[in-house]
């Protein structure tokens, strides 16, 4: 019975294992609400995992479009349009880039993506 208590451990201490699993949780974390932003921004912010610095940044392009789009909405009649028609957008962009953290990818978010690396790079 020890002995497998031993071996369990050894295998989940591989380091490398561990940093892949980390900057990938940090990447889907960041899609997942404004408080799994904060919590992957701060965790990454001592390591710089360039993989989860990057969806961190679509992420938070991500959100600061939405605000934006929120306050298109106080403009009546076409602000609800052009802010409804935003969300639907803003919903893709958001399930594309999930979707690329979740497999791995370090591809930009249809559409604003490249700007969202323009605009936070220093992040």
């Amino acid at each position: 019975m020890e002995t497998e208590v031993i071996n369990n451990s050894q295998e989940s201490s591989n380091p490398a294992t561990n940093t892949a699993e980390e900057k990938n949780s940090l990447a889907i974390i960041a899609y997942l609400t404004i408080i799994g932003l904060i919590v992957a921004f701060v965790m990454n912010n001592e390591k710089k995992e360039p993989f989860a610095s990057y969806h961190i940044r679509q992420s938070l392009g991500l959100g600061i479009t939405g605000l934006a789009l929120g306050f298109a909405n106080i403009i009546p009649i076409l602000g609800w349009i052009v802010s409804i028609l935003g969300m639907f957008v803003l919903l893709y962009m958001w399930i594309v880039g999930l979707m690329n953290a979740i497999r791995g990818k370090q591809e930009p978010m249809p559409i604003l993506g490249k700007k969202y690396e323009e605009w936070f790079k220093s992040i």
